[in-house]
């Protein structure tokens, strides 16, 4: 069984569908710190600008599963929503629901409604929910999570080349994988979900993983 294990994004970009496309189970890694400068709560646009979720304030060492939403959030969301006419209605009235106070089930959400729009019907599991060691850190953990969901293979993002070890996959009985880079034209998952027909988008999807040297 091939699995990924990927830290939960809001509408990321094409490469991150097809690498749960392209597995047999899906884990969102919501059991490690929340990183301030990333991806996880918001969305890039395509004039490369961010649609950006309203967080409250929370300790630095705070975990994903753990961030909340501001107490003024669906106010300041409308707002940040307002100036996107591009947005198609059914993704507006999508987007328009009243947010919840926790993080991570909206993050969640939307990605299991990209999914389905995708037509991807790969399972997807928290990392919360799988008993690991919450001391191990790095490949570590990931090696840990993979193995806990029952996986022969992990399958990750091209970036993770410079991050993991294929001898330590393979010595935990792991094969190592990675999609090929992005080159196409779907960066917004936003504006594509909006604008491209449903059976390019899903054409996008049909990319396999390579396995690392």
């Amino acid at each position: 069984m091939r699995v990924a294990v990927m830290q939960p994004y809001l509408y990321p970009y094409m490469g991150y569908f097809r690498l749960i496309a392209a597995v047999d189970l899906f884990v969102i890694f919501d059991c490690v710190q929340f990183p301030r400068r990333g991806r996880v709560h918001r969305a890039p646009l395509p004039d490369g600008d961010w649609l950006t979720l309203p967080l409250a304030y929370h300790p630095q060492a705070t975990p994903i599963a753990a961030m909340t939403l501001a107490p003024d959030r669906d106010a300041r969301w409308q707002a940040a929503l307002a100036p996107l006419a591009w947005l198609s209605a059914p993704l507006r009235d999508r987007l328009a629901q009243p947010l919840p106070q926790v993080l991570i089930p909206l993050l969640e959400t939307h990605l299991r409604g990209t999914c389905a729009d995708l037509g991807i019907a790969t399972p997807l599991l928290r990392s919360s929910a799988l008993a690991v060691d919450p001391a191990l850190r790095g490949q570590d953990r990931v090696i840990a999570l993979a193995r806990a969901a029952g996986a022969r293979d992990y399958v990750n993002l091209p970036g993770g080349r410079a991050l993991y070890d294929p001898a330590g996959f393979a010595r935990a009985g792991l094969g190592l994988w990675f999609m090929p880079d992005y080159h196409g034209p779907h960066m917004s998952m936003l504006h594509a979900l909006s604008t491209a027909p449903a059976a390019a988008l899903r054409a996008d999807l049909a990319t396999a993983p390579e396995r690392a040297a």
